[in-house]
């Protein structure tokens, strides 16, 4: 009984602590992506928006920056990919992002498969021609472990690197990604912090305050075709419901993957 006290005495100092450096970390996210006009979230499957980027969502747009999505499948793997394209402009637009600032790659070439590797090439020339229609100078999407390892999520990330170390991004474009943490830390809900502030390889840190969780869980609710039970267990547990740790895409680490 003692345990479990103390226990939640430490969530609820953890999540006063969490406001607290949302807001000082907020402006120094800001002071680190100085001048970024048009950002851009690239991800693989409609929920990934919710479900691993909602802090950082919610940390662009209250720094005033209008946010674009780029969904590169219509997440159709159960043939639900009609429904879920719906659900990804009500997800995106109960995050504050409007349906024209969301466009959803359906190719047949680049299925929501979880054992399908994209075809880098033909990946990487989607993304540019949207980067340079959209005017994009930032992209921000998985790192090399994809949170989940899912290869569709790996395959954005092998795809914006290429652009990377080719020098295809347009001039002063750059890459922010998502950091991967080990399924203990992926579970740890907001008692991650500490290790978030001590422990990760971070250049920017956003963490949502009691508001924005509430948001992201409302965001996530829009997708009822892929609200199973394990899913609501997701949504209480992980991290990346609260706490987003991203690094900037540097050419020596690139270089070195290559």
């Amino acid at each position: 009984m003692l345990a479990v006290a103390a226990l939640v005495a430490v969530v609820a100092v953890l999540w006063w602590l969490s406001s607290s450096w949302r807001d000082a970390v907020g402006g120094r996210a800001a002071g680190l992506l100085p001048g970024v006009r048009a950002p851009l979230l690239l991800i693989a499957h409609p929920d990934d928006e919710c479900m691993f980027f909602a802090p950082t969502i919610l940390g662009v747009l209250q720094g005033q920056r209008p946010l674009s999505v780029l969904c590169c499948s219509a997440g159709n793997y159960y043939n639900q990919g009609e429904t879920r394209k719906k659900e990804l402009i009500q997800s995106c637009a109960a995050l504050g992002i409007a349906p024209s600032n969301v466009t959803l790659i359906d190719h047949r070439e680049l299925p929501d498969s979880p054992t399908v590797k994209w075809d880098e090439r033909l990946l990487s020339s989607l993304v540019l021609d949207h980067i340079q229609e959209k005017n994009i100078d930032l992209v921000i999407t998985f790192d090399e472990g994809g949170v989940s390892g899912h290869p569709n999520h790996i395959s954005l990330y092998r795809a914006v690197r290429s652009l990377h170390i080719s020098r295809k991004l347009p001039k002063g474009c750059r890459v922010l990604l998502l950091e991967s943490v080990n399924v203990v830390r992926k579970y740890l809900s907001i008692l991650d912090l500490p290790l978030s502030l001590l422990c990760s390889r971070r250049d920017v840190l956003f963490i949502s305050s009691g508001r924005q969780y509430t948001q992201a869980k409302k965001a996530m609710r829009h997708h009822q075709s892929q609200l199973l039970w394990f899913r609501h267990i997701y949504l209480f547990f992980s991290r990346y419901m609260m706490i987003n740790t991203l690094t900037f895409l540097q050419d020596k680490k690139a270089e070195k993957e290559n």
